[in-house]
C-alpha cells in the first residue's frame, strides 16, 4: 500500500511539473517577437536606402506588415505596423523621414 501511494505521489508531482514547463514554453514562443522586429528593421533599412516604395504591404509568417507615410506638422513620418493574425498583437514603429 505504501508503494502504491508513493508511486501516485511521484506521478502527480511529475504531471504538475510537466504542465508548468509546458505553460512556460508556450508563453515564451507566443511572446517572442525577435524575428518580426528583425524583419521590420530590415524593411526600414531598405526604405531609408530607397529600395522600397511606400505604401508597402507584406505578410511575414503569421504577421501582416504595412509601411505607410503620413504628413504631420511639415514632417513626413513613416509608420511601420505589424499585426499578428493569431494573437492580434500589434507592433508599431514611427520614424521621421529625413
Amino acid at each position: 500500500m505504501e508503494t502504491l501511494v508513493a508511486t501516485v505521489l511521484i506521478v502527480v508531482v511529475f504531471m504538475v511539473a510537466s504542465m508548468i514547463l509546458n505553460n512556460l514554453f508556450s508563453n515564451t514562443t507566443k511572446k517572442n517577437t525577435r524575428n518580426i522586429n528583425a524583419h521590420l528593421n530590415e524593411l526600414e533599412y531598405l526604405f531609408k536606402n530607397d529600395k522600397l516604395t511606400l505604401p508597402y504591404y507584406d505578410g511575414f509568417n503569421t504577421w501582416e506588415v504595412s509601411l505607410k507615410k503620413i504628413k504631420e506638422n511639415d514632417q513626413s513620418i513613416v509608420i511601420t505596423e505589424a499585426i499578428n493574425t493569431i494573437t492580434n498583437k500589434i507592433i508599431t514603429k514611427e520614424t521621421i523621414e529625413e
